[in-house]
């Protein structure tokens, strides 16, 4: 068994896919339309987004509605990182558990999705 796609709910797939291509620059798969589109993602992994006309966005940190699912990105610099994904759309929760290692974003559909910095090798 290999992991194939990793699919979001949304009100608007194509403009929540538009978010993540800008972010990841991963290319929008040629198939894609008003009620699910996905990007390309490496190793033939894709990041799907599907229409659900009853969307209600997790409510993180509280879990009224909990975030069931959220993604996490590996960058060189998480100050440059968040400062990039606020200017695409993304916004930042007030909670920040532990902002020196990772930052919680949500996403323009209410999703959260973390930034990490790059881990740190032992006996460095």
């Amino acid at each position: 068994m290999r992991l194939s796609a990793i699919a979001l709910d949304c009100p608007d797939p194509l403009a929540l896919a538009a978010f993540y291509q800008r972010a990841t620059g991963l290319a929008l798969h040629p198939g894609s339309g008003p009620d699910f589109a996905s990007l390309t993602g490496e190793h033939g992994i894709f990041l799907a987004f599907q229409r659900a006309a009853a969307h209600r966005p997790p409510t993180w940190p509280d879990d009224d509605v909990p975030q069931q699912l959220h993604c996490c990105f590996t960058v060189q610099d998480l100050d440059e990182a968040e400062a990039r994904l606020l200017h695409l759309g993304a916004t930042r929760p007030d909670r920040q558990p532990e902002p020196a290692r990772w930052r919680v974003l949500i996403d323009p559909a209410g999703h959260p999705l973390c930034i990490t910095a790059p881990t740190v090798q032992p006996g460095r």
